[in-house]
């Protein structure tokens, strides 16, 4: 959704759903597949990968990672495509995908200008200088699907303050660009306006983060900040050093925060309440135990990225994923009937299988083209 004419869509029906053109000192790459807010598929997944691989060794100076179209820059996965496939493997090609931006030796900037969703915010959420506009809207919505947050967003999630990650996460809440730099999605607010300067400085060789420093503006007032009023509290009660973490019990968390929520006099925390009930029980659970996991182990990207692999492999094999799915994108009357339907029934064993952190033995490892230690999972 870049300003810039470079980054506007070729939008026919053999046009390539990845832009990749030098650009002076930059490899600038452009989502295109503006009519799904870009939303990323495997031929995306390996076009956006060999456009990385290719800028480590031919000269570039720094990458620009943005979308086409006029709605944003990446509405997540092509979740019809991941139901119908072989979820695992296009999860790892994804998965790959976001690591490798991660430690590209050519500093990836990628531009959240509209609606940034979960794989889109795998891509730009882990880039070494992600920028948001005044158009930007972010969200990691996958309870609603009857999966958790992935692509390595739990990392950022379990690094929000005052737990206002898990608040995000059970909810499937959305963030303005003042929100997303209080949280840590995101590092400067450059208004969409300066989005061509941003580029031109980047390609003239400018030090990426010193360019979108030297262009940014003050970030807007964080609404999500103001919760900590409310929520904050009802956090301390469910979360506390006196209760059995949520990774050991999450059943028991889940349980506990639905009815600090239902029981607390805040009007906030009642609507916050109808909207956890609406969502699948067992992703909030499951998303519960998985940031209570990455913050207290202090994993980092490639370990959470391999968490996510396993955790989702299990969790797209259940009912309430195409259940999700059929409720959201197929049939879209928001209506889903979820398995167990009641976070009052979630079933222990069930939940403690879906997060054993030993791979069972017809799951593909995450091969990052790096070791990845786990012994922490001992």
């Amino acid at each position: 959704m870049s300003a810039t004419p470079q980054s506007q869509s070729i939008d026919s029906a053999d046009a390539p759903l990845v832009l990749v053109r030098r650009d002076g000192a930059i490899t600038h790459i452009t989502l295109n597949r503006p009519r799904a807010i870009n939303a990323l598929n495997s031929e995306m997944f390996a076009r956006l990968a060999a456009a990385i691989a290719s800028a480590q060794s031919d000269g570039t100076r720094a990458v620009l990672l943005d979308g086409a179209g006029d709605r944003g820059f990446c509405g997540g996965g092509d979740i019809k495509e991941l139901s119908r496939g072989s979820a695992g493997t296009i999860l790892a090609e994804e998965y790959r995908l976001d690591h490798a931006i991660s430690v590209s030796e050519a500093p990836v900037v990628g531009v959240m200008d509209g609606i940034a969703m979960g794989g889109g915010i795998g891509l730009a959420g882990h880039a070494a200088v992600r920028v948001v506009t005044e158009r930007s809207r972010l969200a990691m919505p996958e309870a609603r699907i009857g999966i958790v947050p992935d692509v390595g967003g739990h990392l950022l999630l379990a690094g929000a303050p005052e737990r206002l990650g898990e608040l995000l996460a059970v909810s499937a809440g959305d963030m303005t660009a003042g929100d997303a730099i209080a949280l840590g999605f995101a590092d400067v607010f450059v208004p969409t306006e300066r989005l061509p300067e941003l580029r031109a400085a980047l390609a003239a060789g400018e030090e990426p983060r010193s360019a979108a420093e030297r262009l940014a503006e003050a970030a807007p007032a964080s609404d999500l900040l103001r919760a900590r009023e409310w929520w904050s509290p009802i956090a301390a009660s469910v979360f506390g050093a006196q209760e059995p973490p949520a990774a050991e019990d999450p059943a028991g968390t889940a349980l506990r925060l639905i009815r600090a929520l239902e029981g607390s006099d805040a009007s906030e925390a009642a609507c916050l309440a109808a909207t956890v009930r609406a969502m699948s029980p067992t992703s909030v659970a499951v998303t519960l135990a998985q940031l209570d996991r990455t913050r207290r182990l202090a994993l980092d990207l490639a370990a959470v990225l391999t968490d996510d692999l396993r955790t989702l492999g299990r969790l797209t094999a259940r009912p309430d994923f195409a259940e999700g799915v059929r409720a959201q994108v197929i049939d879209k009357d928001r209506s889903p009937h979820w398995k167990p339907a009641r976070i009052e029934d979630l079933d222990a064993a069930e939940l403690a299988a879906i997060l054993d952190p030993a791979p069972r033995p017809e799951e593909e490892p995450l091969d990052l083209g790096l070791p990845v230690l786990l012994a922490r999972d001992a």
